[in-house]
């Protein structure tokens, strides 16, 4: 759950549920899911840490099953999350841009930087900072002109959370990818798009999580490529060319 669900589900505030891990001296509500996972956790802490299917004994092709299962399933369960008005909103906002923001830290970060790496292919109005200072600086320059994409398994990462927040009152339009439809992340955001992946508190940066961040951006990319067709396909070409001769 994000601290949002779990405030809703008790019927309270955010700041409560803030206040009930501080009193049992943890940091915060992320803290506190890590120690209550230590508690429950199996006698195999090892196996715990890895995964919740995958155990010490398992053979490397039985390993491989299990993995192929859990990202079939992460995918599956995204697709049917998908919501073609949200879709073709998000892509609206980037279309009508005259620049993009790709936002994120830690592994998410990573995701961002992928996206700005395929989106560069067919347009010049990308941008992702890869340091969250620069990364705020630039939402403190955006305007209604601009689009920001913030991406957020969790939708509870403090520097993500800021960004969204001044990039919303600077006008620019928010498309915010995350696990969960309520979120302090998603208060700041025009359009959510969620992967369907669950992850424990001890198995952060799950490459399923990023398999089905990446698959809702290859959709975004998709439309915005057939919605853009003469303009992407033109650039498309000239970056493809510009790259040509650095392959053997």
């Amino acid at each position: 759950m994000s601290i949002t669900d779990l405030a809703d589900t008790c019927g309270v505030a955010d700041s409560s549920i803030f206040r009930f891990c501080k009193t049992l001296d943890f940091k915060g509500y992320q803290e506190f899911k890590i120690a209550l996972a230590h508690s429950i956790s199996p006698d195999d802490e090892g196996t715990f840490h890895l995964s919740s299917q995958i155990t010490m004994e398992d053979t490397i092709k039985e390993i491989s099953s299990k993995l192929l299962a859990t990202n079939i399933s992460a995918l599956n369960e995204t697709y049917n999350l998908v919501k073609e008005e949200d879709v073709k909103k998000a892509v609206d906002f980037l279309i009508n841009a005259n620049r993009i923001h790709f936002f994120g830290v830690g592994a998410s970060l990573i995701t961002a930087l992928e996206a700005k790496n395929k989106f560069m292919r067919i347009t010049n109005k990308t941008e992702c900072s890869i340091d969250a200072h620069l990364q705020i600086m630039s939402a403190a320059l955006m305007d209604e002109n601009d689009a920001a994409v913030l991406i957020s398994y969790s939708g509870s990462t403090k520097d993500t959370i800021e960004i969204a927040k001044l990039a919303k009152e600077r006008g620019a339009k928010t498309i915010c990818i995350t696990r969960f439809a309520k979120s302090p992340l998603t208060a700041y955001s025009d359009v959510i798009l969620l992967c369907g992946v669950n992850e424990g508190p001890l198995q952060s940066a799950s490459l399923s999580a990023k398999i089905s961040q990446l698959f809702l951006l290859d959709i975004l990319y998709a439309e915005y490529f057939k919605r853009t067709r003469k303009e992407s396909i033109a650039n498309k070409e000239n970056t493809s060319k510009a790259v040509v001769e650095k392959l053997l």
